[in-house]
């Protein structure tokens, strides 16, 4: 396909069959002062919507208070088919369980597993997770810029078939990491980690029209051994330095290695880095108060480069494939420069061409205007000039080679 090159060297990417594997994730980080408050969630559902990938004959939810500061108390908890506007549908609806209560206590700084509950799910089949949240939550461990909208109800009210009229939506989801499922047949499991061109937050929100998104969506189309997706970027995530979420370097481990059912790895890091270790510095570039979020040195092509290797080598370790994605062009946004240009041309060349990959997904290459390379083409971009529109990242996903994966 447009945009892709071949493998080049073996990886296992094989998992047994009837163990679990991971269909849906989103990288959990602490709440981002600059997004707003967060609410208490005391004596509140929340409900959240999400879209697997692969499916299974079981299912568990992962649960996070990860950057919590002090024990999160589950009061209840439900999973059910998803129904239009935070809606359920009937008859669907199951009472997640913790080591066989219906309540849990998760501890801080850790996720908690539910324990499985049988409950037959086609791909791309949308589920709902009703969390009641009896006391308040101080410090909620969220996943912000997901393009997916939650609601906040009073009460105890994880049972409820339709959303009451004095439900509240949030832009973000939150407490919930990621879902796993027991497949009927062989699967293996495609880690994504990137930053918001990952998470595509440029996108249309409720509507899974991410790269990814549609990655799953070809993918299910396949006969034999499927393969599910978790998506882990994090809008304004870097590679080498903690911004918007820890840096991937930090996080890799957790959010990629420990994937239930790995068998491949999709690297799609380093833009933010570059951005804003080279803003403009004639004041039309972001504020201040913006470059203050990514603290640390400016980075070098040599800097984000060794920091590949790292990635790629901690992977290797785990026997799976691993793919670069290059890096897509952004001249038009406010953090444009010609040297930051000149870094993000010299990683790309290195991508591209030192063999450190199994594959490339060339999404430079996918997305550069013919006539002006060193920016998105009309139409891909969501105005910015930085971050892919439903039809940018719908081009990306289809520009895949779906022989990576088998």
């Amino acid at each position: 396909m447009t945009g892709t090159t071949s493998p080049t060297a073996a990886g296992k990417g094989h998992t047994p069959e009837n163990a679990w594997v991971r269909t849906w994730g989103a990288a959990p980080h602490a709440p981002i002062e600059e997004f707003g408050p967060l609410p208490s969630f005391a004596d509140t559902t929340l409900r959240q919507v999400v879209r697997i990938s692969g499916g299974g004959n079981q299912v568990r939810l992962r649960l996070t208070n990860e950057y919590g500061t002090e024990p999160l108390i589950i009061g209840a908890a439900q999973i059910a088919l998803a129904a239009p506007d935070g809606s359920i549908r009937p008859g669907s609806d199951r009472v997640l369980t913790f080591a066989g209560k219906p309540g849990a206590t998760v501890p801080v700084g850790a996720p908690m597993l539910s324990d499985p509950i049988e409950l037959p799910l086609p791909a791309l089949s949308e589920l709902s997770i009703s969390l009641y949240l009896p006391d308040a939550v101080k410090s909620t461990t969220c996943h912000a810029r997901g393009v997916q909208t939650s609601w906040s109800i009073p009460g105890n009210a994880v049972a409820a078939l339709t959303l009451p009229a004095e439900a509240t939506s949030l832009p973000l989801q939150a407490l919930i990491s990621a879902i796993d499922v027991l497949p009927d047949g062989p699967a293996t499991a495609i880690a994504v980690i990137g930053d918001s061109n990952t998470a595509c937050s440029g996108t249309t929100p409720d509507t899974n029209r991410r790269w990814t998104d549609r990655l799953a969506e070809r993918l299910a189309e396949q006969n034999g051994r499927t393969a599910h997706v978790s998506n882990q970027g994090i809008s304004g995530n870097r590679m080498l330095n903690e911004g918007l979420g820890e840096a991937v370097l930090a996080r890799f481990d957790r959010d990629v290695l420990a994937t239930p059912g790995l068998g491949y790895v999709v690297i799609a890091i380093g833009l933010g880095d570059i951005g804003v270790s080279y803003p403009p510095r004639d004041g039309s570039g972001p504020s201040d108060d913006f470059l203050a979020m990514f603290p640390g040195a400016p980075v070098t092509a040599d800097d984000l480069i060794a920091g590949y290797v790292q990635l790629v080598a901690r992977a290797r370790a785990r026997g799976v494939r691993v793919y670069g994605v290059t890096l897509t062009p952004y001249e038009g946004d406010e953090i444009f420069t010609p040297e930051g240009e000149r870094v993000r041309q010299a990683v790309n060349e290195w991508i591209r061409t030192s063999g450190a990959f199994d594959a490339v997904l060339d999404f430079d290459a996918v997305w550069r205007d013919p006539a002006h390379p060193a920016r998105i083409h009309d139409g891909f971009h969501a105005g910015d000039h930085l971050h892919g529109s439903d039809a940018g990242c719908r081009v990306l996903g289809d520009s895949i080679d779906l022989t990576l994966f088998r």
